[in-house]
């Protein structure tokens, strides 16, 4: 683990894409008080990390090898409230933010944003506020304030986590009986979220489900 002095605030990456994590690694340790105290390419490695390492901020992606990073964020939130959540992810943001920030994060990132916004969005969640993009802010707030919107419509977003989680894994080919071993549930319980989802999306049958996730899962990734 890197010394860290006085005054300089710990950070640790959670990614599963080693060259992605070495360069944000350098970026953030040019900064003079912030500090890479530790890495890990899963969720278990991020808790153990969270553990000994201690830190003021966790960077987290979505998309982790052996479970959600919403799930993750969720516990790292009961476990360590105390600690600055920053969703790192290519996921579109207008899908994943605001279900990150309810989760417990502080802050959502796109990996195609040029990686000054990382260190734009750590300072701000360090000072108390909150980090997401202008559009995303707007969107939001037009949410708070009763304006009527694209969430309003049939659309992912009125998906609870587990059905987004389990549309993820119809679209990328995912029986039931894997998603349901996956997800360490019964099968008639991912039969329920399948039913749950199609009536929300107003699809007619499992058919138009599998065709409907695996389009999404497609476009789902911001440009």
């Amino acid at each position: 683990m890197n010394k860290v002095f006085p005054g300089v605030k710990k950070v640790v990456l959670v990614d599963d894409h080693p060259l992605f994590r070495r360069g944000l690694a350098q970026v953030i340790n040019q900064e003079k008080d912030l500090r890479i105290v530790g890495e890990a390419d899963d969720a278990a490695g991020g808790l153990a990390l969270l553990e000994s390492a201690k830190p003021d901020v966790i960077i987290v992606d979505i998309t982790l090898p052996d479970r959600n990073g919403i799930e993750l964020v969720k516990d790292i939130h009961v476990r360590a409230p105390e600690t600055l959540v920053l969703v790192l992810s290519m996921h579109e943001e207008g899908i994943y933010a605001e279900r990150v920030l309810r989760a417990g994060a502080r802050g959502y990132v796109c990996k195609a944003e040029n990686p000054a916004r990382v260190i734009e969005a750590i300072r701000a969640m360090l000072e108390g506020g909150i980090f997401v993009s202008d559009k995303m802010s707007a969107q939001m707030l037009q949410k708070f304030v009763g304006i009527r919107g694209r969430s309003e419509q049939p659309g992912v977003d009125n998906l609870s986590d587990r059905e987004l989680q389990v549309l993820e894994m119809v679209g990328s080919g995912m029986p039931t009986r894997e998603i349901a071993q996956a997800l360490h549930v019964s099968v008639k319980t991912v039969d329920a979220h399948r039913e749950h989802i199609k009536r929300k999306l107003n699809l007619e049958n499992a058919a138009e489900l599998r065709k409907y996730a695996i389009a999404w899962s497609q476009t789902r990734v911001s440009p």
